[in-house]
């Protein structure tokens, strides 16, 4: 007899159903699983024959077929092993119907025991978002499949207990929701640590304000790294669409722990990372650093040490806010809206540009810094020195501004430009096309003014000329002021002196 039971698989983070069907004939023993199965499902014929026969019986001789529909999709996951194994006991008679309403998901020991899988949380949240209304997994990712809303969790410990479950024998209670939206900050390095820096501060303050991305030049130990760390902690709380898209690609990552990531991310990878550890990648696709900064910070601390084919892979994801991996499996798009923050010496010995003498000469400076291309650096709102701290700012006794004062402007800033974008269906100053920068950026007279005489002096493509407007804006958003003056646009201007100075671009 067929016996059909309903799961779920995932493309990147997005879910699509899954129909399992098994069919027992006479014949020559055998067990074959179609329907474009990759390695992993291929594997759960030894896993369901052993799981079977160490904790229901034998297993039944015959020609067993499970076909796993849509037939045209790559299915890679183990978690098709509980719904594979449903199904079998269902084409032996062992179970006369399933829940309706219901997914499974999970992977098999040989033993028959539930075994954590990786993307709980987006499994759950596709089957509640079309109408399921019951999700059956290993009962040690029930708590995290909790975290979503609308939906019925059933954690399960093994085979024979879920047998009697689904015969009725048994009773199993939902899993509680472990649903918490409170926002934790506590840990998180604080602006009050920092003395000094008021200029670069400023600058990440305007940068968190508008989501816009930050460069940090200076020399070996002028805080530039110290900076970039406090940056999340003046960034506003996630939203809830923003926590689950955030836990989804976390989860899929493997790397939630059943929690919710409620703070913004913050990435730092090692300028030796593969252009596959910063984009995603794998032969089914898995996401990188980038995406798994979504909604917080990637921070690139030595900027110019890393290869120039990683750095290249950011342009795309920095403009589309997402990127797309292409596999011969399958192709998977990741959301990858972050804020982008580099640190890097000024030069190789880092003393080129402060009190210390430069051992490099001029062409190894501009050999240094040619692994960032023009494309990239336009792509940079704000490029700050951050020169060593001044003794007298050390030895400074008066305390500094905390992070908590600082996110009180930011939250105000955004609430502006929320008011202001909603129409257009964003939230950033950042995220504004350049139709959108010429109906809402209201500038002086003498701002215009200055803006011109910027955009010849500076050399401005038209790329970076909207940067710079984009960031004048909410400069005027931290101000309250509804138009951008000159005393904006010479601040924001400001905050690309170090690109003339450090990237020998004429």
């Amino acid at each position: 007899m067929t016996f059909t039971v309903k799961s779920v698989g995932l493309k990147g983070i997005d879910g699509y159903f899954v129909t399992v069907e098994a069919d027992c004939l006479k014949g020559i023993p055998s067990f074959d699983i179609v329907g474009m199965a990759g390695q992993a499902v291929k594997e759960a014929t030894r896993r369901v024959r052993s799981a079977y026969s160490n904790a229901v019986g034998d297993f039944q001789k015959g020609r067993i077929t499970v076909n796993l529909a849509p037939a045209d999709t790559e299915k890679e996951a183990s978690a098709l092993d509980l719904p594979i194994f449903i199904a079998v006991c269902g084409a032996f008679g062992l179970l006369e119907n399933v829940l309706q309403d219901t997914v499974f998901i999970g992977e098999l020991s040989l033993s028959g025991e539930l075994r954590e899988v990786g993307g709980v949380l987006a499994y759950t949240a596709f089957a509640a978002e079309n109408g399921i209304k019951r999700i059956v997994l290993p009962k040690c990712c029930a708590k995290e499949a909790s975290l979503i809303p609308g939906i019925e969790v059933i954690g399960i410990t093994d085979v024979k207990e879920l047998i009697s479950y689904l015969k009725g024998e048994i009773t199993v209670l939902p899993q509680e929701s472990s649903l918490d939206n409170a926002y934790e900050n506590e840990g998180l390095p604080d602006f009050a640590e920092v003395r000094g820096h008021y200029f670069a501060k400023r600058a990440l303050e305007i940068a968190a304000a508008g989501g816009h991305n930050i460069a940090l030049i200076g020399p070996p130990g002028s805080g530039k790294s110290m900076l970039a760390k406090r940056l999340p902690s003046i960034m506003p709380p996630l939203d809830r669409e923003e926590v689950v898209e955030v836990t989804k690609i976390w989860s899929v990552a493997g790397r939630t722990q059943g929690k919710l990531i409620q703070a913004p991310p913050f990435r730092s990878p090692h300028h030796t990372v593969s252009p596959v550890g910063l984009s995603g990648g794998g032969s089914i696709p898995r996401p990188g650093e980038i995406s798994l900064a979504h909604h917080g910070v990637l921070f690139l601390d030595e900027w110019p040490e890393f290869s120039k084919t990683s750095l290249e892979i950011l342009r795309q994801p920095i403009e589309d806010k997402q990127i797309t991996i292409s596999r011969a499996a399958q192709s998977s798009t990741f959301p990858a809206d972050f804020i982008l923050v580099t640190a890097a010496n000024p030069c190789k010995c880092g003393n080129f540009g402060s009190e210390r003498k430069c051992s490099c000469s001029p062409r190894e400076r501009k050999m240094y810094m040619s692994h960032i291309s023009g494309p990239l650096l336009d792509r940079m709102d704000l490029m700050i020195e951050v020169p060593p701290v001044p003794l007298s700012d050390l030895e400074n006794k008066m305390a500094e501004e905390p992070s908590s004062s600082i996110l009180k402007r930011v939250l105000s800033a955004r609430e502006r430009q929320k008011e202001r974008l909603a129409p257009y269906g964003i939230k950033l100053n950042s995220q504004m096309t350049h139709d959108m920068i010429t109906r809402l950026c209201v500038l002086t007279d003498s701002a215009k003014a200055l803006v011109t005489k910027a955009f010849d002096f500076y050399g401005l493509t038209a790329r970076s000329y909207d940067r710079l407007l984009r960031t004048a804006q909410t400069v005027a958003d931290l101000e309250g002021k509804d138009e951008i003056d000159e005393l904006i646009i010479a601040e924001v201007i400001s905050y690309r002196t170090a690109e003339k100075k450090y990237f020998f671009r004429g």
